[in-house]
C-alpha cells in the first residue's frame, strides 16, 4: 500500500509527465487546426501543403501519447522513467520535420534525466537557430530572394552546427552549479552567436561563464536558483522561446528575406492561395503574407518594448522620488499622474496620433505617455515600502546622500515588481500596436505591420480567410508568450512562492 502512494506521489510530482501530456493535446489541437483550412468548404479542393501538415501532425500526437502512456506506466510502477522510455526521445525528435517545437523540447526533456537551467538554454537556443533557419529556408522556392540569402543561410548552418554540439557538450558536463573551468572559452563564442538575435544564447554563455570562472558561490546561487524556478515552468519557457524566435527572426530576416515581397505591388499574383512559394498566399496586391508577417514582427516588438521601457524609466523615477521623499513632494507628483491617469489610455494615443500623424515614432510616444502613472504608481507602492527597511536606516545613519539611497539601495530593491509588469504590459502595446494599425491610426498603411496586414485580411474572411487568420494567430501567439514569461517571472521573483 505505501509503495502504490509513494509511486502515485512520483507521478504527481514528476516534472516530465505535465509536459508530455500536455505536448500530446496541443499536436492534436494543432492538427485538427491543419485539417479543418486543409480544405476550401466552397469549392471543395484540398490544400496538398495543409493536409500534409496536418498528416505529420496527427503521426507526432500518437507517438507523444504513446510516450506519455509508457511514461506514467513507469512512474507508477517503478517512481522514475525508465531508460528504454527515454531512448523513445530520439524517435520523437523527428518531430522536428514537421515543426513541432512542443514535441522537440518534449523530446529533449524526456532524454536527458538531470535537466540544470543551462541545458534548457542550450536546447532551446538550439531549437530557435533551427526554426530561424527552417522560416529562412522557404524562400528557396521563390525563384529570387535577395543576393545575401546563400552566404547568410550557410552562417547559419554553421552557427547551429556549433549550438548543437554546445548542447551535447551542455548535456554531458554542466551539473547544477558545477561547470568545467574548460567550457569558459565555449562560453566566449556561445555569447558571440547572440548577435543572431538568439538571446537563448546569451543567457547560455553568461551562465556558463558565470558559474565556470566567478568565485562567488552566493551570487551562482541566486542565478541558479532563479532559472531553475522560471525553466521548471514550461509554459514561461514556451512563451521566452516565441519572443526570442520572433526577435531571431527579425534579425536575420534582414539578409534573407526580400523586403520588395512584402510591399511590392505584384498583380501577377493577386490572392495565390498556400504554397511553397508563397506559404501563407498573397494579399489583393499580390504580396507575400508570409514575408510581411516576419517583417511585421519587428515593428511590434520595436513598438512593444521602446513603448514600455519609456514608462518604466520615466514612471519609475517619479514614483522613486514621491514615495521616497516628503508628503508635499509625493502629492505634487501624484497628483498631477493623475490627472494624466484620468484620460484613458487609448484615447489620449488617437487623439496624440491624430494631432501629430500615423509614424512609429508617434505611435511610440502615444502609447507611453498614457503608461507612465500605471508604473509611477507601481514604484512609489514598492518604495514606500522598501525605505521603512533596515539597511536604508543604516545608509541614512551613514550619512549617505538621498539620491545614492534611492538609486543603490532603494530602485534595485523594487524592481522585481516593475519587471513583472511591464513583461506583462508588453503584450498590450502589441495589442494596442496592432489595434491602432487596423483602425488606421498606427503606423503607415504601406509598412507591413500585424494591424495593417490584418485589416487587410478582414475583408476577404469569406473567400480567402488565412488573410486574417496567420497575421491573427501572430499576434495572439506574442501576446499570449509576455504573458506567460510574466507569470513565471512573477513566481520566480516573488519569495513568498519558494
Amino acid at each position: 500500500m505505501e509503495e502504490k502512494l509513494h509511486n502515485r506521489h512520483a507521478l504527481v510530482l514528476s516534472k516530465e509527465y505535465p509536459q508530455a501530456n500536455f505536448t500530446w493535446i496541443i499536436s492534436l489541437i494543432i492538427s485538427v487546426i491543419f485539417l479543418v483550412n486543409s480544405f476550401s468548404f466552397t469549392t471543395w479542393e484540398m490544400n496538398s501543403l495543409v493536409f500534409a501538415m496536418f498528416i505529420a501532425y496527427l503521426a507526432t500526437t500518437f507517438l507523444q501519447l504513446f510516450i506519455t502512456r509508457r511514461m506514467k506506466r513507469d512512474l507508477l510502477d517503478t517512481g522514475a522513467v525508465q531508460k528504454k522510455t527515454r531512448r523513445l526521445g530520439y524517435v520523437q525528435l523527428l518531430s522536428l520535420v514537421s515543426g513541432n517545437v512542443f514535441a522537440a523540447a518534449a523530446a529533449f526533456n524526456l532524454i536527458n534525466e538531470r535537466k540544470t537551467p543551462e541545458y534548457t538554454f542550450a536546447v532551446y537556443m538550439f531549437l530557435t537557430q533551427l526554426f530561424v533557419i527552417a522560416i529562412s529556408a522557404m524562400n528557396m522556392f521563390k525563384p529570387y530572394v535577395t543576393d545575401t540569402f546563400l552566404v547568410s543561410m550557410a552562417v547559419l548552418l554553421v552557427i547551429t552546427v556549433f549550438h548543437a554540439t554546445v548542447l551535447i557538450a551542455v548535456a554531458k558536463l554542466v551539473r547544477e552549479t558545477d561547470v568545467p573551468r574548460s567550457m569558459a572559452m565555449i562560453a566566449v563564442f556561445v555569447l558571440l552567436t547572440a548577435v543572431t538575435g538568439n538571446l537563448f544564447a546569451l543567457l547560455l554563455g553568461w551562465s556558463l561563464l558565470l558559474k565556470s570562472i566567478s568565485n562567488d558561490h552566493s551570487r551562482i546561487l541566486k542565478w541558479h536558483v532563479m532559472w531553475e524556478k522560471i525553466t521548471r515552468n514550461s509554459m514561461a519557457v514556451f512563451g521566452l522561446f516565441f519572443i526570442i524566435f520572433m526577435l531571431a527572426i527579425s534579425v536575420t530576416s534582414r539578409f534573407t528575406f526580400d523586403y520588395d515581397f512584402a510591399v511590392e505591388n505584384d498583380y501577377g499574383n493577386i490572392l495565390q492561395t498556400p504554397s511553397w512559394a508563397y506559404p501563407f498566399g498573397t494579399d489583393n496586391f499580390g504580396r507575400d503574407v508570409f514575408s510581411r508577417i516576419v517583417f511585421g514582427a519587428r515593428i511590434s516588438l520595436l513598438v512593444g518594448f521602446a513603448s514600455t521601457a519609456i514608462p518604466v524609466v520615466v514612471g519609475g523615477f517619479l514614483g522613486g522620488i514621491a514615495g521616497y521623499y516628503s508628503t508635499r513632494t509625493d502629492n505634487v507628483i501624484m497628483r498631477l499622474l493623475d490627472v494624466l491617469y484620468a484620460i484613458p489610455g487609448i484615447l489620449l494615443a488617437i487623439a496624440i496620433i491624430a494631432a501629430f500623424g500615423a509614424n512609429t515614432t508617434n505611435l511610440i510616444i502615444a502609447l507611453s505617455v498614457g503608461a507612465i502613472p500605471t508604473y509611477a504608481r507601481t514604484m512609489r507602492a514598492n518604495v514606500l515600502m522598501v525605505s521603512n527597511y533596515d539597511f536604508v536606516d543604516s545608509a541614512r545613519a551613514l550619512g549617505t546622500s538621498d539620491l545614492s539611497i534611492i538609486f543603490k539601495q532603494v530602485v534595485p530593491n523594487s524592481l522585481a515588481p516593475m519587471i513583472v509588469k511591464s513583461t506583462l504590459t508588453i503584450g498590450g502595446a502589441v495589442i494596442a500596436t496592432s489595434s491602432l494599425s487596423y483602425l488606421g491610426l498606427g503606423v503607415e498603411p504601406h509598412i507591413p505591420e500585424w494591424g495593417n496586414i490584418l485589416r487587410v485580411g478582414s475583408t476577404y474572411l469569406e473567400s480567402h480567410s488565412y488573410l486574417a487568420i496567420f497575421p491573427g494567430l501572430a499576434i495572439i501567439l506574442l501576446v499570449l508568450s509576455f504573458n506567460f514569461l510574466g507569470d513565471g517571472l512573477r513566481d520566480a521573483l516573488d519569495p513568498r512562492l519558494d
